[in-house]
């Protein structure tokens, strides 16, 4: 019986259309789903679950594949290969947060879209003042003087003989501009995001952490969902990424780089805080030192950002304020 398949067919992806065929091909039976997480995000599993469908969302890359799926790979197989993994009981479900969580988040991560959409836009304008050979004035010599005020005035002022080659310029700067002006707005939604009842008290206890800031505590907030999902700090870590792939056999272990299945936007922005706590805190920055004597600056200060993990965890598991050493 295992091996029975009753039928493969395709319709089109709606939960309704499958739930009236189940129905009635299969009337009065349990039914169960999977699909593997991707850009059509959760919405199908919140259908599924209305109408009374046993839904999982999986991990793509923990259904398990052998050679010739690997080289043999289209929707049927896929989905074929995903209905012997539900049948088998061996998958995996990820973590599905509530629509509210999803709202909060998209909101979070549209101004990470903005920031990024920036600075993209400000190498450009940097690319195209290099390629017409103007030169920053000794004022602007140093990058960490770019997009002042001042400097953006400076932009403004610069004079082109071509009337095309101005005309690109000023679309780039009034681009960035436009930017800016998204970048703040969307700010100040976050900041009133951050006040409100569901996240106040984590962001307050966040805080405390040397290097975390407002913006961070947010985004670690709406991306975890809840720090219960996680049995200990280590499940934590290897949310974010911050856990070394691992080969070993026999009494031979070798530990590579960090694991390709990251959250981008915790990963990034822990490991920049990790610049500012080792600055901030004495504890932190002492063991900086110590592991700068035996390895790079960047493998050091990912071995700080674990420590933030850990840090991170407390807080929120004990909803205790952090106490410095």
């Amino acid at each position: 019986m295992d091996d029975i398949i009753l039928k493969t067919f395709s319709q089109p992806a709606d939960a309704e259309t499958l739930y009236r065929y189940l129905t009635k091909n299969y009337p009065g039976g349990s039914y169960h789903t999977a699909y593997e997480s991707g850009f059509c995000g959760f919405w199908p599993h919140y259908k599924l679950s209305a109408l009374g469908i046993h839904s999982i969302v999986v991990n793509a890359a923990d259904v398990p594949t052998n050679q010739k799926q690997k080289t043999q790979k289209d929707d049927k197989r896929d989905s074929r290969k995903i209905a012997h993994a539900l049948r088998s009981g061996v998958l995996t479900a990820i973590h599905v947060p509530d629509m509210s969580t999803l709202s909060d988040r998209s909101l979070v991560r549209t101004r990470w879209t903005l920031v990024k959409d920036m600075v993209r836009n400000k190498l450009r304008i940097k690319a195209f003042l290099y390629f017409f050979g103007i030169d920053y004035p000794e004022e602007f010599s140093r990058s960490t003087t770019h997009w002042s005020k001042r400097f953006m005035k400076w932009l403004r002022g610069i004079t082109l003989p071509d009337l095309t080659a101005m005309q690109s310029l000023n679309t780039l700067i009034d681009q960035l501009e436009d930017q800016r002006k998204h970048l703040l707005e969307i700010t100040r939604k976050i900041r009133a995001l951050s006040k409100s009842e569901k996240y106040q008290r984590n962001i307050a206890l966040l805080t405390t952490i040397p290097g975390i800031g407002g913006i961070t505590s947010i985004t670690i907030m709406t991306e975890l969902a809840s720090i219960d999902r996680f049995k200990d700090s280590d499940h934590l870590a290897a949310f974010i990424g911050l856990v070394p792939t691992c080969h070993s056999s026999g009494d031979k272990e070798h530990k590579g780089e960090m694991t390709f299945r990251h959250n981008d936007r915790l990963l990034q922005m822990l490991i920049e805080c990790s610049w500012k706590a080792i600055k901030d805190d004495p504890a932190l920055s002492l063991c900086y030192s110590k592991l700068r004597g035996r390895m790079n600056q960047n493998n050091a200060i990912i071995r700080i950002a674990r420590k933030l993990v850990n840090r991170i965890y407390s807080v929120l598991k004990n909803q205790k304020e952090y106490q410095g050493g």
